[in-house]
């Protein structure tokens, strides 16, 4: 856990300071090359939300979690987070290594797999008893099946979990590192967009894991869906400063809009207040039997502390270029297509599909099973094997997939790719396109190595759409993209009068943009009757695996059972139940505390909802009086009793620490 000295007067707000805190972040102030990144940002998130971090591109977000994992250092400021507490963030890649999959997971808690080590060789009683107890406490017994668990919904099937690390792909090794810090379940888990190495199904697993996971979390994502459906809280980088939400995305963003309703309001009412009283003191100031209220009005009119114009800068809009010649239904059509890469070792078979010029279709199924094979067939990149594949001799095609970026030089520029595209056009037309696409002069020529992958992203979609494609082939588009231009993304592709193939983990994108689902899946390519939500409880069901769960909870029960005399197991039985009735009246006292502070946390929040409304002020202030002074009352109630309960947790902690060993 990072902890630094420092120490810094806290301006988080009582009510969230009041609940149960997992993470303090005070007044920290981060420089990256001389750019302030934060400036006296603070929050405090409470324990046992799972809160998504957002902000546009660029704001800090990674570079938060960094801080907040040390490993980096603030250059001001103070983090902290309760003693003890365990903070977890995923690995860039898990080893390469013999070990199986299963046993890599496994490995991730380190204090069970060093606790049955000691287990096999331990011979006191009273020690034994303590490891059995914290292996209890830990679930060790059904780690094996969680583990497996956590694989399964990440995409690995039985046969995977037994095969070696080293046998694996990157990408998929960024999947067993996910599994391990899931496995491990940290008091503070930090993601950083997750889903971008996730396929749909592996996303909407990960989406209903973070709901019912049963710590803290803290998740960089842009994916709307995860965002509304996963999380209990939003925090919003902005202006180097952290703001606390409490809801969705959704919700966050009517709070946003409403605020910021509020805040033209509230700036043109101090600007026709300001225009008045400087009116009066230009009038008056050189009037004898006005000269005293002039200055006055004067002296108020420069403390009168500025509101700040909403300032927040708009997406760039994409562009996808129609096609100028409309073509006959079908565009492409499949006849009984078979489709792979060596001859005799077909992938997809019997492929009969066709695709119209205003079709949108999104294609469905788990990583391995051909979506992008299928992509290409389409695109005409691979030929037929086997059966038809017919298209009009006029239709164009336009591709954009992630592993394009690597495609471009890092010396390139925007600018001179695009020009390439328009060799016989003036340097004004060119400069025109770029700005189109959302690339100024400083943009345009600044080399790919320094841009940031949402800004190559836009320079893939307008080459892939450059001449107006009839059919436009997206793989994955959005990994880069945040929330804002995911949206400016839909917009872009409703507006586009091709034929679209959308691949992507995005379930908003594909439910905003698609009006038609194939699956890929057994070996061919079929039309799905369902809707996106029946896909996402078919998948939650396929990769649930409770009986195994229990089966492996049993057998593990059993193995550690095994070797120990009925004298052993006697003596064991008995040193667990005394550990375990010296630290119940702990337990209660902390719990009485606990109940307090919530009690107290609910009538605060109740105050605060009565003080909200505006029109308590105009028609009874001596009761927005009264309830204030309440409220003061409330707050330090809570701060006196929020200070015991932590006393006592901390006692409790130390016993529970001892009985361990």
């Amino acid at each position: 856990m990072p902890a630094y000295a420092k120490t810094a007067k806290t301006n988080i707000p009582s009510h969230i300071q009041a609940l149960r805190t997992m993470l303090h972040i005070n007044d920290l102030t981060y420089h990256i090359e001389g750019r302030p990144l934060f400036k006296g940002a603070s929050t405090a998130i409470p324990a046992g939300e799972k809160v998504g971090l957002v902000g546009r591109n660029g704001t800090g977000k990674t570079t938060l979690l960094r801080l907040l994992s040390g490993e980096i250092s603030p250059d001001d400021g103070e983090i902290r987070m309760p003693k003890n507490a365990r903070m977890g963030i995923v690995a860039q890649e898990a080893p390469g290594t013999d070990d199986s999959l299963l046993d890599t997971v496994l490995m991730a808690d380190t204090e069970r797999h060093n606790l049955l080590e000691e287990a096999e060789t331990a011979t006191d009683p009273d020690r034994i008893a303590q490891i059995h107890i914290r292996l209890a406490d830990i679930g060790a017994h059904t780690a094996e099946a969680r583990a497996a668990t956590i694989l399964s919904g990440l995409g690995f099937d039985e046969k995977e979990q037994a095969t070696a690390c080293k046998e694996f792909s990157g990408g998929w090794r960024m999947r067993v590192a996910l599994a391990a810090i899931l496995f491990a379940e940290p008091d503070l888990l930090l993601l950083d967009e997750p889903s971008n190495y996730l396929d749909l199904e592996g996303s909407l697993w990960l989406e209903n894991y973070i709901r019912t996971y049963p710590h803290t979390a803290i998740i960089v994502s842009h994916d709307r869906d995860l965002l509304n459906q996963a999380v209990t809280a939003i925090v919003h980088l902005d202006n180097q400063r952290l703001q606390f939400y409490r809801g969705g995305y959704d919700r966050f963003e009517e709070m946003r809009r409403q605020q910021a309703e509020l805040q033209v309001k509230l700036k043109r009412k101090q600007d026709d207040q300001r225009k008045h009283m400087q009116a009066f003191v230009d009038r008056f100031r050189a009037s004898a039997n006005k000269a005293k209220q002039a200055q006055s009005r004067l002296k108020a009119l420069e403390k009168l502390k500025p509101i700040a114009a909403q300032t927040e800068s708009e997406v760039a809009p994409f562009f996808f270029p129609d096609p100028e010649k409309k073509l006959a239904n079908p565009l492409l059509k499949l006849d009984e297509a078979n489709v792979g890469y060596e001859e005799g070792n077909d992938i997809l078979k019997d492929l009969s599909l066709n695709i119209d010029i205003d079709d949108r279709i999104g294609l469905l199924g788990s990583n391995g099973n051909g979506k992008s094979t299928f992509a290409k067939l389409l695109e005409g990149r691979l030929k037929a094997t086997g059966g038809k594949r017919k298209v009009s001799k006029k239709m164009t095609t336009g591709f954009f997939a992630q592993h394009q970026m690597d495609d471009l030089s890092e010396k390139h520029t925007p600018y001179e790719e695009i020009a390439k595209l328009m060799a016989d056009k003036t340097e004004a037309q060119k400069r025109a396109k770029l700005g189109q696409l959302g690339f100024g002069i400083q943009k345009a020529d600044t080399k790919f190595k320094n841009l940031s992958g949402g800004e190559k992203a836009r320079i893939l979609f307008a080459l892939a759409s450059f001449h107006g494609p009839h059919l436009l082939i997206l793989d994955e588009p959005t990994n880069h993209l945040d929330v804002d231009s995911r949206e400016a993304l839909i917009h872009a592709l409703n507006d586009y009068q091709g034929a679209v193939i959308l691949i992507s983990h995005d379930r908003h994108l594909i439910s905003a943009c698609v009006d038609r689902l194939w699956i890929v899946r057994g070996g061919t390519v079929k039309k799905y009757d369902g809707d996106i939500e029946t896909y996402r409880l078919e998948c939650l069901a396929e990769r649930g695996v409770k009986q195994k769960q229990k089966k492996a909870a049993r057998a593990k029960e059993k193995r550690e059972a095994k070797g120990l005399s009925k004298e052993e197991k006697k003596k064991q039985r008995v040193a667990i139940v005394k550990a375990r009735k010296s630290l119940i009246p702990l337990r209660m006292e902390s719990q009485a505390l606990e109940k307090k502070v919530n009690s107290l946390t609910s009538t605060l929040g109740q105050v605060d909802a009565l003080l909200a409304d505006n029109n308590l002020y105009a028609e009874d202030p001596d009761r927005a009086t009264r309830l204030t002074r309440e409220r003061g009352l409330i707050a330090k109630a809570i701060e006196e009793q929020e200070a015991k309960w932590f006393e006592a947790q901390e006692v409790l902690e130390k016993a529970k620490s001892k009985l361990e060993g």
